[in-house]
């Protein structure tokens, strides 16, 4: 036989010795501690005497803090109910929001489109006719007119009117570009 093993039954010899002595003492140890406790063990007496006021004291601050929990997830539920609604409120305005620009669009459309119509009802008529009915219009409404007209027919109808009539208009014309920024 070899030299290894004559080792190999060594080591399990040893490891069941181990074992064993373990095991008695587990269970030596557990027939002590069964012996010894058989009583219920008395409690330990409060070496400071301020202990029980701290216990005291301990105990309110619990329940305060207990109580402004349920404080702040009352105030947490409340603020996802408003932020909810908040949400809601936000989808309604942004809603008519949209339908108020859709409309304004719709109506500034529609009255440019009736200028237009009524600037070229106004360069097909005769000048002299549209000359009449320029001098009976208050010159900054009329140079509204007149600025939106074929050069051709606008001076037609200037020339229709009576020179300070022609002149308001022409210097309303002129002028209302003038604090336009430049840069």
């Amino acid at each position: 036989m070899s030299l290894r093993a004559l080792r190999r039954p060594a080591l399990y010899v040893i490891a069941a010795l181990l074992f064993a002595s373990a095991a008695l003492r587990l269970g030596l140890g557990v027939g002590v501690a069964t012996a010894e406790t058989g009583a219920p063990p008395e409690p330990l007496a409060c070496p400071a005497p301020e202990l029980p006021a701290v216990l005291e004291a301990l105990a309110g601050r619990e329940e305060r803090v207990e109580a402004r929990e349920l404080a702040i997830a009352d105030r947490m539920q409340a603020l996802r109910v408003a932020e909810a609604e908040f949400a809601e409120r936000l989808q309604e305005l942004r809603a008519a929001e949209a339908a108020l620009a859709e409309t304004i669009a719709r109506v500034e459309t529609a009255a440019e489109a009736d200028l237009a119509r009524l600037v070229a009802v106004y360069e097909n008529m005769k000048p002299a006719d549209a000359a009449a009915l320029f001098s009976s219009m208050a010159p900054d409404f009329a140079a509204g007119f007149i600025g939106r007209m074929r050069p051709e027919a606008a001076a037609a109808i200037l020339t229709g009117l009576e020179p300070s009539a022609a002149y308001s208009i022409s210097a309303i014309l002129a002028g209302r570009n003038a604090n336009a920024p430049t840069e």
